[in-house]
């Protein structure tokens, strides 16, 4: 399961303890807010895109979304989401666990800058019914290597 995975990983960053597990789905921005207690923003959600030959995930804040023209910009191609069925075998987390902790090779992780603004943030655990509480600093130990970029608009 890719939870377990994920567990496995973080433990090895001393980040273990951090993983929330849920009764309930928290495959989506409202729902995960719901069952970890904070407003929609501070849900760190990853997004899976098609970048060339590798896949490109970009995590940003759950009240953000992604600006066509700055995407374009930095990756030099549209954004091109994947496919629900392409998230497991491509990525290594089914939809709604999608995570930048324990992916496969060939995977690019970006964390967008509307993160920055909290103190801490939850992006998913490897299961649609888990989040993990970690700082932006703390997020960007735990999915290294990976890149700040801006490629996000907020409302």
């Amino acid at each position: 399961m890719a939870i377990d995975k994920v567990k496995a990983y973080l433990r090895e960053r001393g980040m273990d303890d951090r993983v929330l597990e849920f009764e309930t789905s928290s495959a989506t921005v409202e729902l995960a807010a719901a069952a970890v207690g904070c407003e929609p923003a501070r849900i760190a959600k990853t997004l899976s895109f098609h970048v060339g030959e590798r896949v490109a995930l970009v995590v940003a804040a759950g009240d953000a979304r992604i600006d066509n023209a700055k995407f374009k910009a930095r990756f030099g191609c549209k954004a091109k989401m994947l496919k629900a069925e392409e998230a497991e075998p491509l990525i290594g987390h089914g939809v709604g666990g999608v995570c930048p902790f324990a992916v496969n090779d060939g995977v690019d992780v970006y964390l967008d800058e509307s993160l920055r603004r909290f103190d801490t943030v939850y992006p998913a655990a490897g299961s649609a019914a888990s989040a993990v509480r970690l700082a932006p600093d703390e997020l960007e130990r735990c999915a290294e290597p990976c890149t700040w970029v801006d490629v996000c608009k907020l409302p």
